[in-house]
Formats: C-alpha cells, sequence, structure tokens
C-alpha cells in the first residue's frame, strides 16, 4: 500500500509487532538459500505455526520488509542480544521501515512523553495523520478505517515492546546496549526510547 512518490506505507497493517515470528524466521533470511527456504516456510509452516496462509503470507512480507532494511551486520548485533534488547531492536527497525510510525514516535510520543500527560490514545493519533494527509496525497486517500488500522497497529507495537502499560501510559525504554546505537549513527532512537538528553549524554561519555 504504497503509491507514487508518497514515502508513507500502511504495510504495517499486514503485520503487526511480530517479534517471535521475526526470531523464527531469520535463520531462513540469513541463508543463501533464502528464497527456497521462505517459499517453503510459506506453503508448509514448519516453523511460524501461522495457520492462515494469507496471514501467514502478510507475516512473511512484512518480516522480509524489514530484515531488508537493516544491514547483514546489524541482525548478527540482533541475534547476540537478550530478548528485552531484541524487543527494543525490533522496534528501532519497524520505525526505520515505516515511516508513518516514525513520524508517531517522533511528532507524537516523545511530546506526550515531555508533557504533563504521558498517555496516548487514537485521538492524539489521528490528529497527526490529518498533518501528514494534509501534506501527503497518498496518506489522503486512505480510507478512514485504514487510518484506524495503522494508528491501533501502533498502540499495540508500543505495548508489545513494553513502551506503554495496561493503563495506556508510556514507558521509557532503557536498553542495556544503548551504546550500541549511537555506535551505528543511529543517537535519535535513544531520544525515540524516551531517554533525557543528560542521559544520552552519560551514555556517550561511557564511550569514549
Amino acid at each position: 500500500m504504497r503509491r507514487g512518490n508518497s514515502p508513507y506505507s500502511a504495510a504495517i497493517t499486514g503485520g503487526g509487532f511480530l517479534f517471535e515470528e521475526t526470531d523464527a524466521l531469520l535463520p531462513l533470511l540469513k541463508s543463501p538459500d533464502r528464497e527456497a527456504l521462505v517459499k517453503d516456510e510459506l506453503v508448509n509452516n514448519r516453523i511460524l505455526h501461522i495457520n492462515a496462509e494469507k496471514s501467514r503470507s502478510k507475516a512473511i512480507l512484512e518480516i522480509k520488509r524489514r530484515f531488508d532494511v537493516m544491514p547483514p551486520a546489524f541482525w548478527e548485533d540482533y541475534q547476540a542480544m537478550n530478548e528485552d534488547d531484541r524487543r527494543i531492536a525490533l522496534l528501532f527497525v519497524i520505525l526505520k521501515t515505516y515511516k508513518i510510525l516514525f513520524d508517531f514516535q517522533i511528532n507524537v510520543a516523545i511530546k506526550k512523553w515531555n508533557s504533563v500527560s504521558r498517555t496516548i490514545d487514537l485521538q492524539d493519533l489521528a490528529m497527526e495523520m490529518n498533518e501528514i494527509a494534509a501534506k501527503d496525497e497518498f496518506v489522503d486517500s486512505w480510507s478512514e478505517s485504514t487510518k484506524t488500522k495503522v494508528a491501533s497497529a501502533y498502540l499495540s507495537m508500543l505495548r508489545k515492546c513494553g513502551m506503554m502499560n495496561r493503563e495506556g501510559n508510556l514507558v521509557q525504554l532503557k536498553p542495556s546496549n544503548a551504546d550500541f546505537y549511537i555506535r551505528i549513527g543511529e543517537p535519535w532512537f535513544l531520544e525515540a526510547c524516551f531517554l533525557a538528553p543528560y542521559q544520552i549524554e552519560n551514555i556517550k561519555k561511557q564511550m569514549s
């Protein structure tokens, strides 16, 4: 669901967070026989255990999309991380893959975190979506149903990576390998995890 020169896509609605599924599929995606192995998994469902073939196909498509956004070395580092850090790293990959979610994180979530009320809901995201749609014809062409699905997928993602609790309050993420994101030239992600400037500076000092 991407059209013309728009950098936006509603493809996130085809998958969701897909943490366990990503971990399961990584060995196939890293293999020289990737295409054959992925095709076999689509047909035979040996590792994903997603019963409906249509749902399985969508999940595989989105995991492949995310995998290809990052260099191979990233996935080597990813597999060496503990589970909490892998969840945070997958959030990073997702924000790199889907610009609409990146905009939600930077323009809505961070502002909410720095405000009195550290909650975020569909209405907050609808306002940002309207801002984007005013400048992007493709997003403007989305149905209200699609817009709601994209926003709902984002909120679900925040819960699954631990950035939102059951009450809907935002939670600071603290990757134990925070220096990793500075080392790969992506320090913005630490702010996206709601780390304060002084925390980020302390990490940089510890690295030097």
